[in-house]
């Protein structure tokens, strides 16, 4: 249990760090940000698949991550930023500004329910991925391109 704590602890060090080096370039910024939340949710994955041990902290940091890569990610995304680099971002994201915001929302308030009740069991965990995921997938299927 404690090599996934350390490890959780040491993914919320890397993205902080990934966000700060890339502040001046919001395509890098949204980058590591959307890497580092994707380590994040694969850590839980891996606990609900059963590849590695419940940790219910380690969770729990992890769904913190997320939060804070939430509350941000509107502004990730500000007008200019549409191009300049390959980037996965589709153009509807500045079409649609207020729908993506709602999506980052959504995102958002997953996982501040989670965090405001955090699993203390694996079924508990995997609802909570179920409805952190679904705003994942939410946002990917209308704002994102799916590179081949």
């Amino acid at each position: 249990m404690r090599k996934a704590t350390v490890a959780a602890g040491a993914l919320i060090l890397a993205a902080g760090i990934a966000a700060a080096s890339a502040s001046d370039d919001p395509i890098a910024s949204r980058q590591a940000m959307m890497k580092n939340t994707g380590a994040s949710i694969g850590a839980i994955a891996k606990m609900a698949k059963g590849e590695t041990e419940f940790d219910a902290t380690a969770a729990n940091l992890a769904i913190r991550a997320m939060n804070n890569a939430a509350i941000g990610l509107p502004h990730l995304f500000p007008e200019g930023s549409e191009t300049g680099m390959d980037t996965e971002a589709a153009p509807k994201i500045w079409e649609d500004m207020a729908g993506f915001v709602e999506k980052a929302k959504a995102m958002e308030d997953a996982t501040a329910k989670a965090i405001a009740t955090p699993a203390t069991s694996l079924d508990e965990l995997k609802a909570q991925l179920g409805e952190i995921g679904g705003t994942c997938k939410g946002c990917h299927d209308d704002y994102r391109i799916k590179k081949s």
